[in-house]
């Protein structure tokens, strides 16, 4: 007699992955999904500063002075040199178009864009009004996720395998059957969607910061699993 193969544990591995483990009874194959629910400690800020001049070193200069003041309100806002990183830097030429006349330039515009970590949370409105109040004229965020999500993917996944031994064994009374064992199991994926918020601009000057509530994030996991059903 064949002696029977291993049953393939692929928590990582693609769904389509192919079967290697022979079933004599019925196969069953259900896909589920497990998720819990955490409080985000984590905020991702967009922090951007966009200079016009009529030549293209004046635009680049005053580029550079202004984010130089934006890194520095940030830093005094207490953001770690590691939470702050350059995400483009660009500069392109600016046109004026008319009716059947070729463009004219008209000067250039300087961007340069930063991504911000901010590991606490409760700073996010101040950092905002900071970033604004130093130079920056493009935010976006912030978007809020769990630092060391592995934790609570490890939840989801085991209430994802939970779900799906219930539907197996809810098909398998209806089908006047058994749930042998599990054939298969792998991870479809697992999920920690990002929090995207609508875009943030602050008043250089007020009495308050600009509110920010994180909210609750959802993280998931979905799983195929093969049962055999005798």
């Amino acid at each position: 007699m064949k002696p029977l193969l291993p049953i393939a544990l692929l928590l990582a591995g693609p769904a389509f992955a192919a079967d290697t483990m022979p079933v004599s009874g019925t196969r069953l194959e259900i896909s589920a999904t497990g998720t819990v629910t955490r409080t985000p400690d984590v905020a991702t800020i967009g922090a951007g500063v966009v200079t016009q001049a009529p030549a293209a070193g004046d635009a680049m200069a005053a580029n550079a002075s202004r984010m130089s003041a934006t890194i520095a309100a940030l830093k005094k806002a207490g953001v770690a040199d590691r939470d702050i990183q350059t995400r483009s830097i660009s500069l392109n030429p600016q046109y004026r178009y008319g009716d059947n006349k070729p463009p004219v330039l008209t000067g250039y515009q300087a961007a340069n864009h930063v991504t911000v970590r901010l590991r606490d949370i409760a700073q996010a409105g101040r950092v905002l009004d900071a970033l604004v109040a130093a130079g920056a004229n493009q935010i976006d965020g912030p978007n809020f996720s769990v630092d060391k999500p592995q934790a609570a993917l490890d939840e989801a996944r085991t209430e994802a395998l939970k779900i799906a031994r219930q539907r197996a064994e809810l098909y398998a009374k209806a089908a006047g059957l058994r749930v042998s064992r599990i054939v298969r199991i792998s991870e479809a994926g697992s999920a920690q969607p990002p929090s995207p918020r609508p875009f943030v601009m602050a008043a250089a000057r007020k009495e308050a910061d600009t509110p920010v509530a994180s909210g609750e994030e959802d993280l998931s996991a979905t799983l195929s699993v093969t049962f055999e059903l005798n």
